[in-house]
Parts: C-alpha cells; structure tokens; sequence
C-alpha cells in the first residue's frame, strides 16, 4: 500500500469492530520544526476482551452536539443572555423550614425565628421600636386618663412630645373680619345689627278706648326724636300713653309729636334717651336685588333682624284693612326680608348700615283669616327719601303736606284714573281737567288705576309742575299743572 492511497473504510454494516491504534507523538528534530507524527502501518488485530461493547457512533451523527440538559444552554438563555446563577438556599437559624421555590429576588427582611427559640436568638432578630414613639404614647395615655378624672366641667392642657421632650405651641384660629368681635364681618348682616340695634326701640301704646298696639321705631335725631308709622300709634292720639322700650330694655314714656295718615308716618319724642341716631341713605339709589335688614319687634320679640334682598321699586301700595276707606298710599320698596306685625315702623338697611326704608305693610293671601296673617316674602317700607321730608315738617310744624291736582278719581275704574270730582280753583280745573276724563300717564309713567295715580302724585312735592296724559271722547291729550298741597 503506498502512502497516497485512502484507507479502506469498512462497511459498517458488515465490517467488524477494529481497533484503533494510537498516533505516535511527533518528537522535536536535532534542528526546524517538529516533524508530523508517523501513522503506523494500518493492521488488523482482534479484539482485546470486553471491548466492542459499546456501539460506535453512526458517521455523520451530530450527537455530539446535542443538548442533555432538556434544549436549553447552562450558559446562555436566549437571545444570547447570561443566565444568572441562582444561589443555594442557605437557612439562617437552625431548623428553618427549605423553601419550596426560590424567589427572583432576594428580600432584606429576615423572618423571626419560632417561638420556642432561645429568647438571645429571638432578641438579635427583633428591632426595639424609636424611643419617640414611645413618648408619644405615654403622653397619649396620661391625657387620656387625665380627661376622663376631669369630666366635662374642667378643661385639660395636652402636650405633644418629640424626641427632645419639648412641647409644642399651639396655632391659633385664623381671624375672621375685623372689629372688636372678630366674628363680625364689614358689611355682613351681623356687623349691620351691631350698629343698628341700639338705635331701634320698641313701641307699646295704650289707648283711651283701652286699645292696645305694638310695633318698633327708629331715633333720628339726638334730641330723642324717633320715627314710627302713624297706625302704630294713631290709638293714643286722642288720648293714652306711648312707652318706649330701649334695646338695652330701658322704658320712658314718649309723647307724640305729629302723625301724616296720608304717609302713614308719624314722630314721637322721649327725653334722656341714650340711644345713638341712625344714618340715612338714599332710597332713590336702591336697586332691585340688592341685600337689605330688616330690624323690629315682630309679635312683641323686640331686637329682630332679618334679611333679603330689594324685590321691587315704587311698588304701589295701599295700606288699611278697607281699600276703599284707606288714605295711605305709598310707592313702596317690595323686599323679601321676613316682616310681621309688630315690624311695623322699624327700619330697612342697606349693608353700609344706613337706613333707606320704614317697615309699614305686608301682602296676605287672600282668605287668611286673623292669625294667620304673617310674611310671605311680601313685604313693604315707605322709602325714606318721603319718610325724611315728612319727619322734618312733623317736628317743625307738627303737621306735613302731601301734593293734590283737585281733583277726584273713581276707586273701581280700571285702566286709568277716571277723574269723578273737580274742585273750583285747583290746578285740575285751571288745566282744563273735567268729569269722565281719564288720565293714563304722568310724567311718561303709565296709569292704569285709580291707586296708582295717587301713589305717582304723593311721590312728588307740592308746587312741583307734572305732565299729565289723558283720554277725552276717544282723542289722547296732554296737560301740565302745577302740584298743590293738603295737610294731612
């Protein structure tokens, strides 16, 4: 055989098992590299006993490069990752149960040994809680006891500790408003019955008939003139008494200035009064939905207050049980401030404290019988604007004026004023003005009933000029005249 030739590759199906010998190692020559290792001559011998035990591998098997360990690499995941190396449990007591599954990762907190461990053991494991808390805790428990031994007629001081025993101050509550009651707010309805309420007095008249009323009143000036409503005390003015009661519940007997039934206003005055006078402002200035006070004797409970808004302005209003019979007519402030009977001649507010109206009327549902008349957010006063002018004639003179046209209306007309009456020499004869002339408007404000005409001319003064608007025989007219004047 030369050394070019293959070497003869048994059949492995036929072929028996050979032998291989193996390969001389190559020696280093006396000089160069070491020469390639000499194949032996290939010879055939027979096996030594007990080999061929095991089967050859098949050629061409990739056997060799398979995985044992079910597919995966002990090396790497997939993805080309190394797999971490998961540590061996190891118990950190004696007698600590073996987990069942190692956890991903490794928490800090170390489990308390059993019960029955040596107590050393237990110590080592188990953090003594911070000092802190514990003082906490006894100072919880020493005003908790502390409370309970005082009960509720005594007050108990509790101190906070922290880790250097030192206690800590009390926050005060936020301050509300300002003022010597911080509970009272500028412009609130408490700050408005703080410096209203000493000025309002309550009413008490006798009459000589034995007839009795209750209602409330307002010191305007400091001579001790004070400002009521004339049905409130028209009973003594042929005879009674008037008694004044103060809001610091001090009486004296008032006497009665002057009354105006056609403004339902009247003055009475007591001397020595300590009370302070009010501050007038501007019923003119009034607008609707602004907030008001109402302030008064309702039912007898003296120093009342209550509170709404402005409803309505120059609301005509009639005052008097009889409407046919009334001689009060007023062009009111509507408000939904809670009046009653006994409110009667006490003030309205606005929320600067100044007085804009005189409580005098309230709207009933028709078919209440008496006793059940109270508010029903209907409520009246007569704008002080009027009430001011009519209280200065009344202390001058102890009378007051109102403006007339002399002339007559028919109460039960509606749609105007129907003129019924003329006087000789009014300013309604010099204008012209005859029997079944109906007047719809006046200074551009539209009539449309006998009450309403009344109410429009009493809001003007006497000697004013006012164009009147009426219907003769179907053709539309205009007059000027010239307001004249009637005590009452």
């Amino acid at each position: 055989m030369s050394d070019e030739s293959e070497p003869t590759v048994p059949n492995p199906a036929t072929a028996e098992p050979t032998a291989v010998q193996p390969a001389v190692p190559a020696s280093p020559g006396p000089q160069g590299p070491p020469t390639p290792p000499q194949t032996p001559p290939s010879t055939l011998t027979p096996p030594s006993p007990g080999a061929g035990n095991l089967p050859l591998r098949t050629p061409g098997s990739d056997a060799a490069y398979r995985q044992t360990n079910g597919g995966r690499s002990t090396t790497q995941r997939s993805f080309g990752r190394p797999e971490p190396q998961q540590q061996a449990f190891r118990p950190v007591y004696p007698g600590q149960a073996w987990p069942t599954a190692q956890p991903q990762y490794r928490p800090s907190y170390v489990p308390p040994p059993p019960a029955d461990w040596h107590q050393q053991q237990a110590r080592s494991y188990t953090s003594e809680p911070p000092r802190v808390n514990r003082l906490v805790t006894i100072a919880a428990l020493v005003a908790l006891v502390i409370g309970v031994v005082a009960g509720a007629g005594a007050a108990t001081a509790v101190v906070a500790l922290d880790g250097r025993n030192a206690p800590i101050a009390t926050q005060p509550d936020p301050p509300v408003g300002t003022g010597a009651d911080p509970k009272i707010r500028t412009g609130s309805v408490s700050a408005v019955a703080a410096t209203l309420l000493p000025s309002v007095v309550q009413l008490k008249v006798e009459g000589s008939d034995n007839s009795g009323a209750t209602g409330s009143g307002f010191v305007i000036d400091n001579v001790g003139h004070i400002l009521t409503n004339n049905h409130v005390v028209e009973g003594a003015a042929k005879g009674g008494s008037i008694q004044v009661v103060t809001n610091d519940n001090k009486t004296a007997t008032a006497r009665l200035v002057g009354r105006s039934p056609a403004y339902d206003l009247a003055v009475v005055q007591v001397t020595g009064i300590t009370a302070p006078s009010v501050q007038f402002g501007r019923s003119e200035s009034a607008i609707v939905g602004q907030d008001v006070v109402a302030i008064g004797s309702p039912l007898g409970l003296a120093g009342t207050v209550t509170s709404g808004i402005i409803s309505a302005k120059n609301r005509p209003v009639t005052t008097g049980d009889d409407p046919t019979q009334a001689s009060s007519y007023i062009s009111a402030l509507q408000t939904d401030a809670a009046i009653n009977p006994g409110n009667s001649g006490g003030p309205l507010v606005d929320m600067n404290a100044r007085v804009i109206g005189v409580n005098s009327a309230i709207a009933t549902v028709p078919g209440a019988g008496e006793g059940q008349s109270g508010s029903i957010g209907l409520g009246f006063a007569i704008p002080i604007d009027q009430a001011r002018r009519t209280a200065q004639q009344l202390i001058a003179t102890g009378q007051a004026s109102y403006p007339v046209i002399g002339a007559s209306v028919d109460m039960t007309f509606e749609g105007g004023g129907r003129v019924s009456a003329v006087s000789p020499s009014s300013p309604a004869a010099r204008a012209g003005l005859r029997v079944g002339d109906v007047i719809t408007a006046i200074n551009n404000q539209t009539v449309d009933s006998a009450e309403v005409l009344i109410v429009a001319i009493r809001t003007h003064q006497p000697g004013e000029a006012v164009r009147l608007a009426y219907e003769r025989g179907g053709r539309s007219r205009t007059v000027t005249l010239t307001l004249g004047q009637q005590i009452g």
